[in-house]
């Protein structure tokens, strides 16, 4: 599998091994933790449409989202920082997130 990424810049993250309650939570905290260039891989058991509609509210095109692998089974997602140098660093949102991939198949991180 080829990425635009060393590999020393791509971080794991297994979100099926996380709560469900508090995936986005912890998703979240792993993006802002990346500098620009770096690469979290994310792997999940369904495609976290919701999620990726939140990361591109918060964030708009400072994370990239690119799909490694769309199966099934499996999906496994490349989001890479990119901050351009004149724009402010992602702001922190509120603890208090609304939504989440609740109901439709989705991981059901907005129910308890």
């Amino acid at each position: 599998m080829h990425t635009h990424t060393s590999d020393l810049s791509v971080f794991p993250f297994d979100a099926r091994g996380v709560a469900k309650r508090f995936r986005h939570a912890a998703i979240f905290g792993a993006l802002e933790s990346l500098n620009h260039g770096e690469c979290m891989r994310f792997v999940n058991d369904h495609d976290p449409l919701p999620l990726l509609g939140q990361i591109e509210q918060r964030y708009g095109g400072q994370v990239l989202i690119n799909y490694v692998e769309r199966s099934p089974q499996q999906v496994v997602i490349d989001f890479t920082i990119h901050v351009a140098d004149s724009e402010p660093a992602p702001a922190q949102a509120p603890a208090a997130q609304q939504g989440g991939c609740g109901g439709g198949g989705g991981c059901g991180c907005s129910g308890g």
